[in-house]
């Protein structure tokens, strides 16, 4: 059990469990889009380890950028999202393939969706470490899933509570 602020999170998936869902999605990826060089589209802060593994397990040619975005206060998403950062690449005709830490709500999915479509995108995909099928209220597609689970708050391997937790190679759950 770890301590995190005012809360204590206990073990719920551990780092071998997330190395091979992410091969998993790589290996989905490169099946799927071998023939093209993607835009890869980390969704910061959080996803900032998935991409970087995902990268490291993704054997063809293809760039990667960054965008960050804020839906989050505390343990509860704020429905409102706010592009802090943005994208200066030419993205047209370009396949974008976005990558989450978590998709809960969907509400930065469908903001991300907007964006990209905006900036004439071939293909819009989604890949996503962690995905929680009861909580998520859009109709987008998630492409690329590695794990799904349920809907409680859970930390680490990029994911964090108030600013705490996302250097933990593992992932916890808030204890009940």
């Amino acid at each position: 059990m770890i301590q995190l602020h005012d809360k204590q999170f206990v073990p719920f998936i551990s780092a071998k469990e997330i190395d091979l869902a992410i091969a998993k999605m790589a290996a989905q990826i490169t099946a799927d889009f071998s023939d093209e060089i993607p835009v890869f589209i980390g969704v910061l802060n959080g996803a900032f380890m998935v991409a970087s593994d995902l990268m490291k397990c993704y054997d063809s040619p293809c760039e990667v950028s960054f965008v960050k975005m804020a839906s989050y206060e505390g343990t509860s998403s704020t429905e409102e999202v706010k592009q802090l950062i943005g994208l200066n690449q030419d993205l047209t005709g370009r396949t974008v393939i976005v990558i989450e830490d978590i998709v809960d709500t969907g509400t930065t999915l469908v903001a991300l969706k907007a964006l990209f479509e905006s900036k004439n995108v071939k293909h819009f995909k989604v890949a996503t470490l962690f995905f929680k099928p009861e909580a998520y209220t859009k109709e987008l597609p998630i492409d690329y899933v590695g794990i799904r689970i349920p809907n409680k708050f859970i930390v680490g391997y990029g994911l964090d509570y108030d600013g705490l937790g996302r250097n933990l190679p593992e992932v916890y759950q808030l204890k009940d």
